[in-house]
């Protein structure tokens, strides 16, 4: 299995769009333990509005149904509560960024990104300079996890990889 990035024309249309979104949603979720609706509206047109510069026309629209189908899952997900109704929509907004990806290596970006950010989460809680920084972010104190932090750096490093050099 070998990883291919997107493609740098892809990753240089997307990021200005997806970085600040990316930033707002993490911050949000780890000072409120929510993904503002607007939040999940702007991710969720970044990909009509400009997905269609960053891709050919034929995974642009693949992009849509992955979107929905990605939504689907989400919503079963929540009622059966396995994760924030705010995450299930943040995770169908961002999906189309992944179209024409190999899915297994998405997954496994997902998890590695899930587990450092939960590492990185859980670790600068007990920074007292981040704490006294930050003491009114209700992720603190949750048992829950802020979810959109680890999605958000998903879309993040897999449009980041673009940048790397090809071997």
């Amino acid at each position: 299995m070998e990883f291919t990035p997107p493609a740098l024309r892809t990753a240089l249309v997307l990021l200005p769009f997806v970085l600040p979104i990316a930033i707002w949603v993490s911050w949000s979720d780890m000072k409120t333990m929510r993904i503002p609706n607007m939040a999940v509206l702007a991710m969720a047109a970044v990909w009509p509005l400009a997905g269609w510069l960053a891709v050919p026309l034929d995974l642009w629209l693949w992009g849509f149904a992955i979107m929905a189908i990605v939504l689907l899952a989400g919503f079963i997900g929540n009622a059966v509560g396995l994760f924030g109704a705010g995450d299930a929509k943040f995770a169908a907004a961002i999906s189309p960024v992944f179209v024409g990806g190999d899915p297994t290596l998405i997954l496994m970006l997902y998890a590695a990104c899930s587990i450092a950010a939960l590492a990185a989460h859980r670790l600068m809680k007990h920074v007292p300079a981040f704490r006294r920084a930050t003491p009114d972010w209700k992720s603190w104190a949750s048992p829950k996890f802020p979810m959109g932090l680890a999605l958000s750096g998903m879309a993040l490093f897999y449009l980041l990889a673009a940048f790397l050099p090809n071997p």
